[in-house]
């Protein structure tokens, strides 16, 4: 009992200190945007359910442990006959690609039916094993480990270990990848591009006639000799002696061209935004400022016809610019060319007022015979982007 409380008292404790959805939506906009959506479907977040799914999440991860083992041992060499049977088999596939169908069924066949009849039928002590006769064992299964069991504590060795090397890969593949992808340094980025589209345009055309089966039982024959120990030492030195000095030379001319050949514009890219003004009609009959929203809120707009409330903001500081953007200098702009805006985007239902600062109202009259109820002028600002090439 007192162990329910207390996970009841941490969790409240760790909900008031994790950000909501609205704290995330204000995050900068050059994070990546989560594309996960926030659905209410699947069960929220719980320390409970949090620590009782991974008990059962680990005490039935063993045999992907398990599988991941047998794999590093075949590509390692740490049974040369087994690596090159899995080379054969590769080779087989790749020379008849139709091989592929059939190794799907030879598989469970070979690893899950036979050994499972096995050991439904185990052969008798020093004699000759034969497949006949009445099942003698139970069937094996693939049970949850014991939360008490060496199996469930070697699980959690190599969950954390997998962690671990899930990290250190991921922390590479970022530094190898983000810098020429992520534009933080715009030339490099260019250049990658160039190289990327005219690539892929020569692959459009030529795909077709690349020796994709030689291909492929090339790349797969050298990657599985490149994991062999030896290998690897020779392939190093190798690299140390003879390469590293050509590879350092490439990457200086690659990078001359990039930024000697490639030009990018230094004029800031400037825009001009829009905010409408919302007056609405007070019981008094006067106009009263109500809210700033990105879209006039017309009597056609979906907004209106829903009888939706305007989304947008109070006050004029509030108004913000779009992400990515700022604000250029100087104010905002009353529009006081309300018939041109109005004409262009085929607004009905609306009368243009040429006196004072043009504004633009409902012509939909009341059984009273006054206005709609509300009124709105438009404001202009121009912007540009935040993040400027020097």
């Amino acid at each position: 009992m007192s162990s329910t409380v207390q996970e009841r008292i941490f969790q409240r404790l760790l909900t008031s200190v994790l950000p909501n959805d609205h704290d995330l939506d204000g995050e900068s906009s050059g994070a990546m945007k989560d594309p996960r959506p926030d659905t209410t479907e699947r069960p929220a977040f719980s320390l409970t359910t949090m620590s009782h799914n991974f008990r059962r999440f680990n005490s039935r991860i063993g045999i992907v442990f398990i599988f991941q083992h047998r794999l590093l041992r075949l590509l390692q060499w740490k049974s040369p006959s087994h690596t090159l049977s899995l080379c054969l088999i590769y080779t087989f596939v790749c020379l008849d690609p139709y091989l592929l169908f059939a190794l799907v069924p030879t598989v469970v066949l070979l690893f899950l039916m036979v050994p499972s009849f096995i050991a439904r039928h185990p052969p008798a002590p020093n004699c000759v094993y034969t497949a006949s006769g009445p099942a003698i064992a139970p069937p094996p299964e693939v049970r949850a480990v014991s939360e008490i069991s060496k199996d469930f504590f070697r699980n959690l060795r190599d969950l954390q270990n997998t962690m671990d090397d899930f990290s250190l890969m991921h922390d590479k593949i970022v530094a190898l990848i983000g810098p020429p992808t992520n534009f933080s340094d715009e030339k490099l980025s260019s250049g990658v591009f160039l190289a990327l589209f005219f690539s892929s345009i020569a692959l459009f055309v030529s795909a077709r006639f690349l020796p994709l089966r030689l291909m492929f039982l090339v790349l797969g024959w050298t990657a599985v000799a490149f994991a062999h120990p030896t290998l690897q030492q020779i392939v190093l030195e190798t690299h140390e002696a003879h390469f590293a000095l050509k590879q350092k030379q490439a990457a200086e001319a690659a990078d001359s061209w990039i930024h000697r050949d490639i030009t990018l514009a230094t004029t800031p890219e400037i825009h001009e935004v829009e905010i409408f003004e919302l007056q609405r009609r007070t019981s008094s009959g006067e106009y009263e400022p109500w809210m700033f929203t990105p879209v006039p809120y017309e009597p056609l707009s979906p907004a209106r016809i829903a009888e939706e409330r305007p989304k947008g903001s109070r006050f004029f500081e509030d108004v913000r610019p779009p992400p990515g953007w700022e604000w250029c200098e100087g104010m905002w702009t009353l529009d006081l060319g309300s018939t041109m805006w109005v004409a262009e985007r085929c607004i009905v239902g609306v009368e243009v007022e040429e006196e004072g600062e043009r504004w633009v109202f409902d012509q939909e009259r009341g059984e009273d015979g006054k206005l709609g109820e509300w009124r709105r002028r438009r404001w202009v600002r121009t912007v540009r982007r935040k993040y400027l090439t020097e």
